[in-house]
């Protein structure tokens, strides 16, 4: 598994449990096993050790706790694991019978804690197997005494392992319901704003346009009509008239959409990347950035949290505000990326107060830099 800081910084919160899940999992298993061998020395730690490497590699062929379904790969990696575990548990009872001794009949114990935990809780009919599986390693083994209450505290340890595992993919499943939660609220958010420009834009201009049509057509009628020709003329003025109105009603609407708060833009990106999973630090207050470049800064704010939002996996931004500029970094960029055409937007709109803006990719850390030359 090729887990550098940069890859661990790539992934999403959900997968960071779900690795978090595994090789807690897969660790314990390891740990018990080592713990054994290096306590005995001798060759039935051996079979400890092979009892744990089956259970880390049936582990291992879980969709649920890899995040990667490859039914071929995992359903290999599952008989091998199975086909170890199995191995193992024959291994022990050889031994018994070879008078190895009480350390050999801990391994029949051993192995069915360890399928308990790794195997049974993906295997439909669990419970009669760890029944069963507990029942010969009892019996089979030669647990002479008090060989029933052998039988109940192994299923009673097999019931807790299984109920573990079991507990980790019900929390997997919440935490992947939350994200998606999320991402979906998020992308809400960006709709419904989308739909109230839409609705105003319809609002304000939708009757003018209508206006201008029938009037249109009615000039053309008039034009072709004898004796009509000035009251065509007249009302392709009014429809000049309406177009002018309608051009400056919309126009309107933009200045009224474009010329947005900064401190409004500020909070709406905290609440919006907080709905997104991404925790937004900010550094300094709107109010030391100059009056005169507040719309231009409203804007990249905008732009640089609805970026990422759509493009990054974020986790974590910051958002530094100050009377030379701002930046915005965030912990998610992605592994190939273009501009987006958002950004040049702001570079083309920036250029016109004297600001420039820069964008870098270093270590899955994403940068926008803007400056400006302050009063």
């Amino acid at each position: 598994m090729n887990l550098t800081p940069d890859r661990w910084q790539r992934l999403s919160s959900p997968a960071k449990y779900r690795l978090y899940t595994r090789v807690t999992l897969q660790g314990v298993l390891l740990g018990l096993s080592l713990f054994w061998f290096v306590s005995a020395r001798d060759s039935i730690g051996l079979l400890a050790v092979a009892s744990s490497i089956g259970g880390v590699v049936v582990l291992q062929s879980r969709p649920e706790l890899t995040g990667v379904t490859r039914p071929a790969h995992d359903r290999r990696l599952l008989i091998v694991g199975a086909a170890i575990l199995i191995a193992s548990w024959i291994a022990g009872l050889i031994a018994v019978h070879s008078g190895a001794g009480d350390a050999a009949r801990i391994v029949g114990v051993f192995t069915t804690v360890i399928a308990a935990l790794a195997l049974l809780p993906f295997i439909r009919y669990r419970w009669p197997i760890l029944v069963g599986l507990a029942v010969a390693t009892t019996f089979g083994y030669g647990y002479d005494s008090k060989p029933l209450l052998g039988v109940v505290i192994q299923i009673g340890i097999g019931a807790f392992m299984i109920g573990t595992t079991a507990a980790s993919l019900w929390t997997l499943r919440i935490v992947d319901d939350l994200d998606e939660a999320r991402r979906t609220e998020a992308q809400l958010k960006v709709a419904e704003e989308r739909l109230r420009f839409g609705r105003d834009l319809h609002d304000v201009v939708g009757r003018s346009f209508s206006a201008i049509a029938v009037k249109s057509e009615l000039a053309s009628r008039l034009a072709t009509t004898p004796g009509n020709a000035e009251r065509a003329a007249a009302e392709m003025d009014e429809v000049k008239t309406l177009a002018v109105e309608s051009l400056e009603e919309m126009r309107a609407l933009v200045r009224g959409y474009r010329g947005i708060a900064l401190a409004d833009e500020v909070a709406g990106a905290q609440s919006l990347l907080n709905a997104a999973g991404c925790r937004l630090k900010i550094q300094g207050s709107p109010e030391s950035v100059p009056a005169e470049f507040h719309e231009a800064a409203a804007w990249v704010v905008r732009e640089g949290t609805t970026n990422i939002v759509r493009h990054s996996s974020a986790t974590a931004a910051t958002l530094a505000l100050g009377r030379s500029g701002l930046t915005i970094v965030n912990d998610g960029a992605p592994a190939t990326a273009g501009e987006p055409s958002g950004l040049r937007g702001l570079a083309d709109r920036l250029s016109t107060i004297g600001g420039t803006l820069d964008t870098r990719s270093d270590g899955g850390v994403f940068t926008l830099e803007v400056r400006w030359e302050s009063a």
